[in-house]
């Protein structure tokens, strides 16, 4: 028996933009639309201007969200699947749990499959609790025995003891999300697919999601792991995907390999010290940024890698439109694995030294302490939103992203100049008194 658990073969996925079909008429699925195409042939005559035929309209206007994809994985696999937002991640899993044909390529899959890659779909907000964990399992794949035998299991992971004979509409964002995903967690396939279940619901249930995922890889089962969450996938799976507009750019076991060069490969950034504005991909109605980079105090070019003795600055270079006394502008930065180490925000700053945001173009400044760090290279996101309201650049998702090598182990010390073990490696002040 083949220890192949699933094997793709040079799939592509191809759309036809403005339409979410395969291409002109032909690719249709409501009768709605096909009139609608068909009076826009009418038109065109009737004005006498030309128009393609739906072969050549799709030639025209196609998108490829995956291009001759291929990669097996073993029974037993844990397999995290990263890649910037539209790179073809989730068009990936949708193939492979059979909810849209690929237009090219095939799949081969050995063993029951499990999905949960929105998390709720398959609720009725008119059913209970209960009622919607029979009919969401049964969706998902499961028989009446075993979401029977899973029922208690299920509920107490959710946390929904109470409501379990009320109306799901009734339900809050947060219980809605726990009981869907508690259902879909409780599965037992042989092969799981799992897209980006960590982004929601707070952080205690993220730890809950996270913890159940481990469950389940520890378990033997297959598992195909979509998250922008680099710590997750490095810490859940034995090997990573990274896709790149579509196209299969790695796949590797070593999971940190992968994960770097995701990092290390932004294609916004431009270069690793300096991000320029260059459409309108981050507009919002409050703040527009032009630069993100990273100098020295005086604002000049840093050479890198950076000595931990230089001070390394971060500047932002942008436009307040409207003033919000919430409005919050800074950045976050990483590790190597991913590692939060802090986030920062300009109105950080006490009361009576915050800096004032008025409308017009302004240059926000913030020092990084370097001389805390260890040698290695560190993510920087640009982040800020609307205090608690909005995020308009979300920590861990495709933002403005700028990267800092720091050499040198403890800077001023001449007896480790090498890394240190750990994230952080501060020269520390010692005092020793011996008798």
């Amino acid at each position: 028996m083949s220890d192949v658990a699933i094997h793709v073969e040079k799939i592509g996925k191809k759309y036809t933009l403005g339409t979410g079909q395969q291409g002109g008429m032909y690719g249709y699925k409501s009768l709605r639309d096909a009139i609608a195409w068909r009076m826009g042939m009418l038109k065109d005559k009737l004005s006498f201007k030309g128009h393609d035929s739906p072969a050549d309209a799709a030639n025209n206007d196609e998108f490829w969200a995956l291009k001759d994809v291929s990669f097996e994985v073993k029974q037993g696999d844990v397999v995290g699947i990263i890649g910037r937002n539209g790179s073809g991640k989730s068009t990936l899993l949708k193939i492979l749990s059979r909810i849209t044909e690929p237009t090219e390529g095939s799949v081969q899959l050995h063993g029951r499959v499990g999905s949960l890659l929105e998390v709720g779909t398959g609720f009725h907000p008119e059913l209970t609790g209960r009622e919607n964990i029979y009919m969401n399992g049964a969706i998902l794949g499961m028989r009446k025995t075993e979401i029977d035998r899973k029922f208690d299991e299920i509920v107490a992971f959710a946390e929904t003891e109470k409501f379990l004979d009320t109306p799901v509409k009734r339900y809050s964002s947060g219980m809605y999300v726990r009981l869907a995903f508690a259902v879909a967690a409780h599965l037992e396939p042989e092969i799981l697919l799992v897209d980006e279940v960590l982004a929601v619901g707070d952080a205690a249930f993220q730890k809950k999601c996270l913890g159940k995922m481990g469950e389940v890889a520890k378990g033997g089962r297959t598992v195909l792991f979509v998250s922008h969450n680099m710590g997750a996938v490095e810490q859940l799976c034995n090997s990573a995907v990274l896709l790149q507009a579509g196209i299969l750019r790695n796949y590797s076991s070593d999971v940190r390999y992968v994960i770097n060069e995701y990092r290390f490969s932004r294609e916004e950034t431009g270069s690793l010290t300096r991000w320029v504005k260059m459409n309108n991909r981050y507009s919002n109605r409050w703040f527009t940024t032009n630069a993100f980079y990273l100098s020295d105090q005086n604002g000049q070019q840093l050479q890198f890698p950076v000595s931990k003795k230089n001070d390394v600055w971060i500047n932002i270079d942008g436009e307040v439109a409207a003033c919000n006394p919430a409005l919050t502008i800074g950045y976050a930065i990483y590790a190597e694995d991913g590692t939060l180490l802090y986030w920062t925000y300009q109105s950080d700053s006490s009361d009576t030294d915050r800096p004032i945001l008025k409308v017009g173009e302004c240059t926000l400044r913030s020092n990084i302490p370097v001389e805390l760090l260890n040698e290695g290279r560190y993510t920087i996101e640009l982040i800020g939103g609307i205090y608690n309201t909005e995020w308009f650049f979300e920590p861990r998702t495709d933002v403005p992203t700028l990267m800092l090598d720091i050499e040198g182990g403890l800077g001023e010390s001449k007896y480790w100049t090498q890394r240190r073990p750990g994230v952080l490696a501060p020269n520390q002040k010692w005092l020793v008194t011996c008798q």
